[in-house]
């Protein structure tokens, strides 16, 4: 199903395309090939949409939240919004922390029309042209984003892109998930995690990895035996205090890499990826922003589960690298698994 979601500042419309197959729903915008709603049943069978988000495509543009976001070509942060690449500097445009770069922008891909090459029942391609200079990156670069739903529960997003220069392919998706009901932020910390990961990426008082990976082992950031997210999350620990809570990258150990659940709904969602890291933000920043239905998404209303190359890793070489050769086929895929 197509419908009209809104027009935009330029005077091009922005549309909202349903898959489904008869389980789980999940409705996507051309407008920054966004996520914006996921129907899941509970343990009775009963719907709730789970994911945070807005009623007009401006509302996204305007907002900073990357609420349902697709983030690249390169996701995180940057330091001093630089990077080498073949003996090459490159720059980006400083917006965070006055110095750094965050999710590759301003130019964000969240805020630009994507063209819809396919829509099915249970599926949606939608496809991205980015020139070459474009948020500091070289190559004229053809990016694909596949949305599909999957038996019995699966919600499956695959990146493809391909560039004439030898460039950066870092994607991640940025939805914010409440498995009891994106209409209840003041539920969200009870949700439970469990994360096998060994270790976590410290960062500096400006968010930005310090190249240390440090040990959960005896600290708040130890997820290996299932938590409710907002036990710990106040906790005196110094590597929280600068985010103010959760927003740090973890390792992919074991897949799946993360299961999110609701002890009120039984609702569940697994998290399996072919990427190196993933990032647990807790909703620091959230400040009342005034979602779908008039919902009001307080401080901590929602949690993201985001895979990725790890923050900073073009200046990290010791680290898994997001750097892809002209001509070379990036492909990654992420799953989220609802039980």
């Amino acid at each position: 199903m197509k419908e009209l979601f809104g027009m935009l500042p330029s005077g091009e419309q922005a549309y909202l395309y349903t898959i489904t197959n008869g389980r789980i729903t999940a409705v996507i915008s051309d407008f920054g090939a966004t996520i914006v709603k996921l129907f899941v049943p509970d343990r009775n069978g009963n719907l709730a949409d789970v994911v945070l988000g807005f009623d007009d495509p401006n509302e996204y543009k305007k907002s900073g939240t990357f609420f349902g976001a697709a983030v690249g070509r390169n996701c995180g942060r940057v330091d001093k919004a630089r990077y080498t690449m073949n003996g090459n500097e490159y720059a980006m445009t400083p917006n965070d922390n006055v110095v750094n770069n965050l999710h590759s922008g301003p130019d964000y891909y969240k805020d630009r029309l994507w063209s819809v090459e396919s829509h099915t029942e249970s599926s949606i391609r939608l496809k991205l042209l980015s020139p070459h200079g474009d948020q500091g990156f070289p190559g004229n670069a053809e990016i694909h984003i596949t949305y599909s739903i999957q038996n019995p529960g699966t919600l499956s997003i695959c990146y493809d892109a391909i560039s004439d220069r030898d460039t950066v392919f870092n994607f991640t998706n940025h939805s914010y998930f409440n498995l009891c009901g994106h209409d209840k932020p003041e539920k969200a910390m009870s949700q439970v995690l469990s994360m096998p990961a060994r270790v976590f990426t410290v960062e500096n008082a400006e968010s930005v990895p310090t190249g240390e990976m440090r040990s959960v082992e005896g600290t708040p950031m130890d997820f290996r035996i299932p938590k409710p997210i907002g036990r710990d999350i106040n906790a005196d620990y110094e590597p929280m205090k600068p985010q103010g809570g959760y927003d740090h990258n973890f390792e992919v150990f074991t897949d799946p890499c993360a299961i999110l659940s609701d002890p009120e709904s039984g609702r569940t969602m697994a998290v399996s990826t072919d990427l190196p890291g993933i990032q647990f933000y807790a909703g620091n920043y959230l400040e009342g922003d005034m979602g779908k239905g008039g919902v009001s998404y307080c401080h901590r209303g929602g949690i993201c589960l985001e895979t990725q190359y790890y923050p900073d890793a073009i200046n990290r070489p010791e680290w898994a690298q997001p750097f892809f050769k002209a001509g070379q086929h990036y492909h990654s895929e992420t799953k989220y698994i609802f039980g």
